[in-house]
């Protein structure tokens, strides 16, 4: 079962670190009297997050720098994407960083764990389409155990408003961060050096430190985190190519035959192996930068004042007029999961065995979330095998759960078969009796001896019995029944939120 974390951890060590190298002294009474000067002492708690957090880090022969110096010179920007049209209809009723994810998370938890877990304590999320859960979730999550008494930090979102000067919505990307500068100037007249741009619909760990640590040692305006990919996957990417220093020297945006092959870099220059470049020779770019402050502040003011796109305009443009563009090399587990089809087989590939290529059991760097307080799951003599249960479910007797990942909440009764799909749950509990009152009601959760397979189920869905949600006919797109409460998208049969499934409905 995925346990729910909290950004506990991150405040222990905000707390810890406002006694880091403070003086431990008597009154000035005592003082006089013991004639001794005071003197700095760690406290014992201060050195237990010096291990565990492990905040001090050096790359690249940067200057060694932690927690409390990503947290004074660095904030971090999450971008909330666009309508998440791609994610329709998991969009339909939300913003696309708040939709949920491995049984008891959302899509935000993770940009925003990579920013506690690295020191980084103060985060916006841009975005302007169905925000009221997300900030829900951000405000319940978050906003009261991140920073400390001398580290003001919050996790807040930044809708799309007008303004006597601006009367859009985001144009794009870079459009959404021109419109909030003002904020984010007040954060460099604190301290703020960098701006650290995340993106809100990626899977991935990383260590932000390392990547704002080469980023002040290569003295670079711009620094983009870069993925080696080989050819099949290089084509659906924003590739570059550098030089010896790893200086970016030229871009290319999902390139196709001979445009793509001219794109090609020895990959040993980031530091893959010989055989690794040889089967990775191209360089992606991952969407995530890291700025210098001045130099994003000038590139959207002046320079590109009418370009709305980081990844089409804006870093190509800076390059174009002599910025220093650096790459830096991610070699871990990444995702892009901004397609239904992505974000199911995502899901999914959380319950392989032993190691699956992310996962939420790293004691190291957590992946914090909301704390619900649900009682644990309850199985009651049902077959569950390679799967993940949320917080507070209960399944029944006779039910068979194979390959799947069961949302906090969800309840599947007795003789229910769920394989190769992702149940999403509900964010309330109904009693049997609530739902008896009324003729026409359909319980929560999933009805006696259904059959779901290859499925998408969103929140509080209500699953009649003896269904069968299989796509049997192997259809890959149909939204002519979305009236109904549900769709196929990239091949996934979709029900969606708050939907009512009758009684041996057969998809």
């Amino acid at each position: 079962m995925v346990a729910a974390l909290t950004a506990q951890p991150a405040v222990a060590a905000a707390r810890a670190s406002e006694f880091r190298g403070k003086a431990v002294c008597p009154t000035p009474q005592a003082a006089r009297r013991s004639n001794r000067r005071c003197k700095v002492q760690p406290t014992q708690a201060v050195a237990q997050v010096d291990q565990v957090q492990k905040i001090t880090v050096s790359t690249n022969g940067a200057q060694e720098f932690g927690a409390t110096d990503m947290a004074r010179t660095v904030l971090g920007i999450i971008l909330g994407g666009g309508a998440g049209s791609r994610l329709y209809p998991l969009t339909k009723k939300r913003a696309k960083p708040a939709v949920p994810l491995g049984a008891n998370y959302r899509l935000i938890d993770i940009p925003v764990s990579n920013c506690i877990n690295s020191g980084v304590n103060k985060i916006y999320c841009l975005t302007q389409f169905n925000s009221a859960s997300l900030n829900r979730h951000l405000s319940a999550a978050y906003n009261s155990n991140v920073g400390g008494y001398n580290s003001r930090g919050f996790v807040e979102v930044l809708a799309a408003s007008q303004t006597t000067t601006t009367k859009e919505w985001f144009q794009g990307t870079a459009d959404a961060v021109r419109q909030y500068m003002w904020l984010f100037d007040e954060a460099c007249r604190d301290g703020v050096e960098d701006f650290l741009i995340l993106s809100g619909d990626h899977l991935y760990r990383m260590d932000y430190r390392e990547f704002v640590a080469a980023h002040r040692a290569a003295g670079a305006d711009i620094t983009v985190a870069a993925l080696p990919c080989a050819e099949e996957q290089a084509q659906a990417f924003g590739l570059m190519k550098i030089d010896d220093s790893g200086r970016i020297v030229e871009f290319a945006e999902k390139p196709k035959g001979d445009a793509l092959k001219k794109m090609q870099v020895d990959t040993t220059i980031l530091g893959l192996d010989a055989e690794a470049a040889k089967r990775q020779p191209y360089i992606a770019s991952m969407g995530i930068y890291v700025c210098k402050a001045s130099t994003l502040q000038d590139l959207l003011a002046t320079k590109f004042s009418k370009q709305h796109d980081f990844g089409s305009d804006i870093i190509p443009g800076a390059k174009d007029l002599g910025y220093k563009v650096q790459a830096h090399l991610f070699k871990g587990y990444w995702e892009d999961i901004g397609t239904v089809r992505a974000f199911y087989e995502s899901n999914l590939a959380l319950t392989d065995s032993p190691n699956p290529n992310f996962s939420f059991y790293d004691k190291d760097a957590p992946i914090y979330t909301m704390s619900r307080f649900l009682p644990p799951s309850k199985v009651m003599g049902a077959d569950v095998e390679r799967s993940i249960l949320g917080d507070g479910c209960i399944i029944e007797p006779d039910a068979k759960i194979l390959h799947s990942v069961v949302g906090l909440r969800s309840i599947i009764r007795e003789g229910c078969i769920i394989e190769d799909s992702l149940l999403m749950g509900a964010d309330y509990y109904e009693q049997y009796e609530e739902c008896e009152a009324f003729a026409d009601c359909l319980p929560l959760g999933v009805g006696k001896g259904t059959h779901i397979k290859g499925a998408i189920v969103d929140k509080n869905a209500r699953i009649g019995k003896f269904c069968k949600i299989i796509n049997s006919e192997g259809i890959q797109e149909s939204f002519k029944t979305e009236d109904d409460g549900w769709v196929i998208r990239d091949g996934v049969v979709v029900v969606i939120k708050d939907s009512n499934i009758p009684d041996g409905t057969v998809i």
